[in-house]
Order: C-alpha cells, then structure tokens, then sequence
C-alpha cells in the first residue's frame, strides 16, 4: 500500500452554511457514510493561509509574537497571512507577508511543508515556505494595527525552537509543523536542496503561475 493522501467525495445529500463571517464560515453539510447511513458535518470553510520560515545567515529564525484570542494566548508565530484573493499563487502571498510583519525580502524560497490545520473540523490548507538570503525591504514598513499593533519580533536559533516545540512551550501550528520540517529536512540526504522548489503544485489550493 502507497502511503500516499489521495482526493474523495463523499455524496454531500444538502448543505447550508448557518454562519458567513468576512473571511471564513461555517458549512453545515449532510453527508451519507459508506454504510448508507447519513451523518451531519459542521465545519470552518477557510480560504487557506501561507506561512514563511525565514532563515537568516547565522541559522536564526524570524519570529512575531502575537495575541490570539480564541486561546485567550500571546503565541510565538512564523510571518503568515491568508490566502483571501481567490486563484492568488501562494508564494506571492508568502513574500507579501514577509514584508508586510516584518520588511523583509527574501532571495531563495522553496516549499517546506503542507499541511491542514484541523481536518477534522476546517477545510483550512497551509503551505509553509522556507525563506533564505534574507535582506530588509526598501520603503516604510507596513503600518499595523489592532493585534499587530502589540506585535514583539525575534530572531531565534532553530535548536532552540526545536527545544521550545518539544518542551511544548510553544504551540503555533504554522510553526510547530515548519520548525520540525525544517529540522528534518536538515538531517537527511540533500538537505534544503531537496525541497520542493516555490512553485510547486498544491492540490489543496490550486492556483495561477
């Protein structure tokens, strides 16, 4: 057997969406099972999200530090935004965040890792991007506000997040999933080189080149 995540529909009998906020909502779909049985299925729909990792020169990773409120938290976090323009091709979100949180640019982008945030419970796709020969950005920095406006930033060694993510200190999916990929894809054969390169497809979220 391939281990390999393949697409499915399952035939969705309705469907209603009770909630549509400004950027996600909620579907409400009823879903018959393989049994013949039929089975209500609530869910986030979600546009999707980028994440960057940006790895400067001495090994460090840029970090922000935000409030998220739904976790009543302030979390450690990777650069990341939504993909909210329909078709947009990721990476272009990708360096637009990086700008945007913390003015930088970045010369060397490759895929590091997709993941879905919850699949149990939201459609959401994330792609987190690996970010390196990293320069600051010319012109102003984006002006930020509500969270953004309480925003702290670092730049940490990768063992150390590594450490933090295992010690369960720190929480973030986005960086949880990048921190540890970025780790792995350093110990085995090909290391960074190795990576999809900042094009690659995504089934999750197919976009225009």
């Amino acid at each position: 057997m391939e281990i390999k995540d393949t697409s499915e529909t399952w035939e969705t009998v309705s469907t209603r969406r009770p909630f549509e906020g400004a950027k996600t909502a909620v579907s409400s779909d009823v879903v018959r099972m393989p049994d013949g049985a039929t089975v209500r299925r609530d869910y986030q729909v979600h546009p999707g999200s980028v994440c960057v990792l940006a790895l400067d020169e001495d090994g460090q990773v840029l970090l922000l530090r935000q409030y998220r409120h739904p976790v009543r938290r302030k979390l450690w976090e990777l650069p990341a935004g939504l993909l909210d323009v329909p078709g947009e091709n990721p990476l272009h979100a990708a360096q637009r965040e990086l700008y945007e949180e913390v003015h930088v640019k970045a010369n060397d982008w490759r895929v590091l890792v997709d993941f879905y945030a919850s699949p149990g419970g939201s459609d959401e796709a994330i792609r987190v991007f690996l970010a390196r020969d990293l320069a600051e950005a010319e012109g102003a920095r984006f002006e930020v506000s509500e969270e953004e406006a309480d925003m702290q930033f670092a730049r940490v060694p990768l063992a150390e997040l590594v450490r933090g993510v295992l010690a369960g200190e720190l929480a973030n999916p986005g960086l949880v999933s990048g921190v540890l990929a970025l780790s792995a894809a350093l110990a085995v054969e090909g290391g960074l080189d190795a990576l999809r390169p900042a094009d690659a497809p995504w089934s999750a979220r197919p976009y225009e080149a």
